[in-house]
């Protein structure tokens, strides 16, 4: 059942090969998504200075979301396979763990930006802007969705 879709194949576009470039196109977009979602946060920040309108205990979400980035891409495919990763106390085994612990976070920092976004801006108005609200969402989205494209956009055939 895992090979029921070897055959099917996409039409190549002559105008658009990425071939060896890969790695460095799901670099730039990760990066560019991560700078945007952080970019997002400070414009929301520096608009509303004020602790009534955006509380900077928001901030946590984002910082989550970095820390699982940084987590979830310190592992390397290899080393989850088993394939280069056999030095160490841990091995196979403590690298799957790590990833696990990083996509939770990312998750974490996802979901409870959600929680921001409408436990305090959309529900709760109170005369608040949505402004901040959608940033903190954007923010953790964007950090989140460029860490899986660092992640999963590049192959490590291409490193070597």
């Amino acid at each position: 059942m895992s090979g029921c879709l070897d055959n099917c194949r996409l039409p190549e576009c002559e105008w658009f090969q990425i071939g060896e470039r890969r790695n460095a196109i799901a670099s730039v977009v990760g990066g560019a998504m991560f700078f945007i979602g952080w970019w997002i946060i400070i414009d929301a920040a520096a608009t509303y200075p004020d602790q009534k309108h955006f509380h900077h205990a928001c901030h946590t979400c984002g910082v989550i979301g970095t820390i699982a980035l940084f987590m979830i891409n310190s592992v390397s495919n290899g080393q989850i396979r088993g394939d280069s990763y056999s030095d160490g106390c841990f091995g196979q085994t403590a690298a799957r763990v790590w990833l696990f612990i990083g996509f939770l976070l990312g998750f974490g920092a996802l979901i409870s930006a959600s929680w921001i976004l409408f436990g305090l801006y959309v529900v709760n108005n109170n005369d608040k802007p949505n402004w901040p609200g959608v940033a903190v969402f954007l923010q953790n989205a964007f950090i989140f969705f460029g860490g899986l494209i660092f992640k999963f956009g590049r192959t490590e055939e291409l490193w070597e």
